[in-house]
């Protein structure tokens, strides 16, 4: 992944766990369960985004 398309990614992950944070607040279990397993995608996708940045960064300068 280039660091655009991992930024991207991490944008619409937000967003998708935002709205399962919602229903997961009113109480919805299989909401939660969701949310769980998405902050685990959420953390792969991280340690990506911060390999990308760190090489991004020495390619500048």
């Amino acid at each position: 992944m280039a660091l655009m398309d991992t930024i991207e990614t991490m944008k619409k992950m937000i967003v998708e766990m935002q709205r399962e944070l919602e229903d997961a607040a009113q109480g919805n279990k299989a909401a939660s369960r969701r949310v769980r397993k998405a902050t685990l995608n959420f953390a792969k996708i991280a340690k990506i985004f911060r390999k990308e940045s760190v090489e991004a960064g020495k390619t500048k300068t």
